[in-house]
């Protein structure tokens, strides 16, 4: 039955493919899809990219070993401050700016809003470096359950995975992304609902209340909503996770494409009910992992070392009957696919569109960006199956890193961009240097988590853009009249900015 759910799942992907496929025509199609996309697709787009098998695999089990009941709270985080706080505070006035200033990635934003072409190539350089290691986790975290469902050795798991994202993404682009994404996005609620109900249901469990009950038998802390004494590392988890996405490029580009203001209300509601769902789910689901292993951490087959990435898998084998696990794997697949897709195809923009395009070459012919921007995609997914497959680090590890840089980096420099007209050139290379700089230094010399690295990353630019910002030279009130005046028409705030 696996094998069934599985064929069935690609079969619709590749129908989408090449659906899309016929449908996209220039650049624009490409990688915004025509910026037209309808409120119940940018939601599905949204939430989707959010979660992954990082979160149903690597956070789920290693979170709920760790913290017990108190990581739904992380869940609860994700849902009010990572999406309806984030569409509420940056979707409209991303979407008014970014067409506006003729934007269509965030390093081209940099370069409008603070006219610096050398802080958009530093930022593209930050984007395909620090993506690489997160999609790399993405391929990990599936690669785990592919393992435990279909007995398929771990790489060829990554290499199939790597196959089929590089085939829906080059033939639909942001289009296959988006369709993708509504399709996945339902497959993912159904099983979320299915998984909760068999491992809340099974005997290992017996209920929520019974099983809130034998955790607390097994450690007392396993019951708090406060996290005990590693409540700095539960609050770390809840911030790099919950606010982290309003700095990451691959959330940020879904507000890009929005198709109107009315479509932003609808999105919003939409993607916090869907990510409430989803988040609390996969979280709630991990809690009780360790009754399904009676409180021993699994051992991965090949370091032969206990592993919390294999928490999930092997309570997910446990929990569910065998029929049912291909929908749980559909289920994970989906997460990733939809995560990957936008990784990919924001990396090899950073490179095709703001580093070759915006810099070496501004001549380039969009045709030729746009197979450029396909090959690049090839690179970006090769070069994360090598670290995937490597396994270089802890699946939870590899993301928070990730997140942690480029939210440090990004953060702060496009919040204060878009509301504040006191920001500066400076203040912006401030916040994006800090990002790389203090999350290099606190790993390189403190003993601090990955989780608490991003978070206090995050923070340091916060605070870093204004303070630079207020001791620098101020741009001109012509531009930033431009830039915060009323909406123009594309051609004319191009002509705009290359006179500024």
């Amino acid at each position: 039955m696996a094998y069934v759910f599985l064929a069935i799942y690609i079969v619709c992907l590749v129908f989408i493919s090449w659906y899309s496929s016929k449908r996209v025509k220039t650049i624009d199609d490409f990688f915004l899809g025509n910026r037209n996309i309808g409120p119940w697709a940018s939601a599905f787009a949204y939430a989707t990219t959010y979660f992954s098998a990082v979160i149903f695999i690597g956070y789920a089990g290693n979170i709920g070993w760790n913290f017990g009941l108190a990581a739904v709270l992380i869940g609860i985080g994700n849902a009010l401050v990572g999406n309806y706080a984030a569409w509420k505070v940056l979707a409209k006035r991303t979407r008014s700016m970014t067409r506006k200033l003729n934007v269509s990635t965030m390093p081209d934003f940099f370069e409008k809003r603070y006219q610096s072409r050398s802080l958009k190539i530093a930022a593209a350089v930050v984007i395909f470096v620090f993506l690489t290691p997160y999609c790399a986790s993405v391929y990990q975290g599936l690669s785990y359950l592919f393992e435990m469902a279909f007995g398929i050795p771990f790489i060829y798991c990554i290499l199939g995975m790597a196959v089929l994202t590089g085939v829906y993404l080059l033939m639909g682009g942001y289009l296959a992304t988006v369709l993708s994404d509504m399709f996945q996005g339902v497959i993912m609620l159904f099983g979320v609902v299915v998984m909760v109900a068999l491992v809340l249901g099974h005997s290992a469990v017996g209920g929520l209340a019974e099983g809130v009950r034998r955790l607390s038998e097994i450690d007392p802390a396993l019951t708090s909503l406060t996290g005990g004494a590693n409540w700095f590392a539960l609050l770390s988890l809840i911030v790099l996770t919950s606010l982290g996405p309003w700095g990451l490029p691959q959330m940020i580009h879904k507000f890009y494409a929005v198709k109107d203001e009315r479509s932003i209300k609808s999105a919003t509601r939409l993607s916090t009910a869907f990510c409430l769902l989803i988040g609390g789910g996969a979280y709630l689901s991990g809690v009780f992992g360790r009754l399904f292993l009676n409180n021993r951490l699994p051992v991965d087959p090949i370091t032969g070392a206990g592993s919390v990435d294999m928490i999930m898998p092997q309570a997910i084998s446990l929990a569910l009957p065998a029929a049912l696990i291909g929908l749980i794997v559909i289920l994970v697949l989906s997460a990733s696919m939809s995560t990957l897709s936008s990784l990919v195809l924001v990396s090899s923009s950073a490179i095709s569109m703001d580093l070759v395009k915006g810099a070496l070459r501004p001549n380039m012919e969009n045709r030729s960006v746009m197979r450029l921007m396909r090959v690049l995609c090839v690179l970006f997914i090769a070069v994360s199956v090598v670290i995937a497959t490597n396994k270089v680090n802890a699946i939870v590890t590899l993301m928070s890193f990730s997140w942690g840089t480029l939210a440090g980096s990004f953060l702060a420099p496009y919040l204060y961009g878009l509301y504040w007209k006191g920001a500066t050139k400076a203040g912006a290379w401030a916040g994006v240097v800090s990002g790389v700089a203090v999350t290099a230094g606190l790993a390189l010399f403190t003993t601090l988590g990955a989780p608490s690295i991003g978070m206090i990353s995050m923070l340091a630019g916060v605070v870093i853009v204004p303070v630079v910002s207020l001791l620098t030279p101020k741009l001109s009130v012509a531009h930033l009249d431009r830039v915060f005046g009323p909406e123009e028409a594309p051609e004319e705030t191009a002509a705009a900015a290359e006179t500024a």
